[in-house]
């Protein structure tokens, strides 16, 4: 009689499609551990400063999930949240920790600002997609550099994306009080309002603008590229393994600039968005942290872009809140980012669980002769 254990790795035949299926559940599993795992650690903090952790969450529900006004909220934020993710999944499957999408987002909304201007006689429906073309290839240029740096010079990408993060930030505040500063914006620097033909228009019967739909379609051609391509499987072998991929005569090169550029230009399009359907110039607005939320994102849909949709309708939720829980309960508006540090160092602690778990053997448990 066969047994489990006269197969590598104690899987009978008649149970190998358990493996993949394990691996599904424990890639779900995890996530939503750290997730709970964070939110438990955060409510014992909230106890520590005398605050309700109940009263917290239901106004976080009420605020982000509750009405219609709070969904409207919810997703406008959700957009570059979306695409701020992909700057990080993108290049994480080639095993790159890229964190610096802020940057590629506020260069991509300054070009926007200062683009707008001398086109402001093109008609809109050529000046809409070359100024979204142009911040998306600011964001590519910004971001692949950093992929540049890693590949030639053998910078670390986290380091250097993070650096240059804050450089990008700094030259937005450069431009926007200098060189591009609308003499009319007086108590906030800002670049001259873009024209109304190029604002971007919400979705029909929606109360959010299009930007949520791009960044949706984004999410679903993002994972096309990833798991169902040539391309997308090239660099999953790249990120498994740099040298059998490079034995193998893989251009890793040109996937780790390449991803790294694409990953860039998904941020810079929030960028456009933010300017041409939210803060109609740009301005130091720009900077909101939506890079950073990104981040977290990211690693809480572990790098999967159809899972980063749902993880960043959870996370604009939260966010969307921040204002009404600092009213009620007399919170900092740092608020957030706590919550959000908790999470994220709950979901390092989690991956060390990642391919311990014998979900497998669990599975099968009584089933063995």
């Amino acid at each position: 009689m066969t047994v489990a254990g006269d197969i590598p790795g104690g899987q009978a035949p008649s149970r190998a499609w358990l493996v993949p299926l394990a691996g599904r559940i424990e890639g779900l599993a995890l996530p939503v551990a750290a997730l709970l795992a964070g939110f438990l650690a955060f409510a014992l903090f909230l106890l520590l400063l005398g605050k309700n952790p109940l009263e917290f969450y239901s106004l976080v529900y009420k605020a982000g999930f509750g009405t219609a006004f709070s969904w409207s909220n919810t997703l406008s934020r959700a957009a570059p949240l979306l695409l701020a993710a992909l700057c990080v999944a993108i290049p994480a499957r080639l095993g790159l920790v890229v964190i610096g999408g802020e940057g590629a987002i506020v260069l991509g909304g300054v070009m926007v600002g200062a683009l707008a201007v001398p086109l402001a006689g093109w008609p809109a429906f050529i000046a809409m997609p070359v100024l979204a073309l142009m911040a998306a290839l600011v964001g590519g240029i910004w971001i692949g550099a950093v992929g540049a740096m890693r590949q030639w010079r053998g910078v670390n990408e986290t380091i250097a994306s993070l650096l240059m993060a804050y450089i990008a930030i700094a030259l937005m505040n450069h431009l926007v009080e200098g060189p591009f500063r609308d003499p009319a914006s007086l108590n906030k620097p800002s670049t001259a309002p873009i024209a109304e033909a190029f604002r971007v228009g919400n979705l029909p019967g929606w109360n959010v603008h299009w930007g949520l739909a791009i960044a949706v379609l984004s999410c679903i051609l993002a994972w096309i590229l990833i798991e169902r391509t040539t391309i997308g499987f090239a660099a999953r072998i790249a990120g498994g393994n740099i040298r059998a991929a490079q034995v193998q005569g893989l251009p890793v090169g040109k996937l780790v600039i390449g991803f790294t550029a694409l990953g860039g230009a998904f941020a810079g399009l929030a960028g456009y968005f933010e300017v041409s359907a939210v803060h109609g110039s740009a301005n130091a607005s720009l900077a909101a942290g939506y890079g950073y939320t990104g981040i977290l994102i990211a690693f809480l849909a572990r790098h999967n872009p159809l899972a980063i949709i749902p993880v960043a309708l959870l996370l604009a939720g939260f966010e969307a809140s921040s204002g009404l829980v600092q009213r009620r309960m007399d919170l900092p508006d740092a608020t957030m980012i706590v919550l959000q540090g908790f999470v994220f160092v709950a979901i390092l602690a989690s991956e060390t669980f990642t391919g311990r778990l014998d979900l497998v053997g669990w599975l099968t448990k009584g089933e063995r002769s």
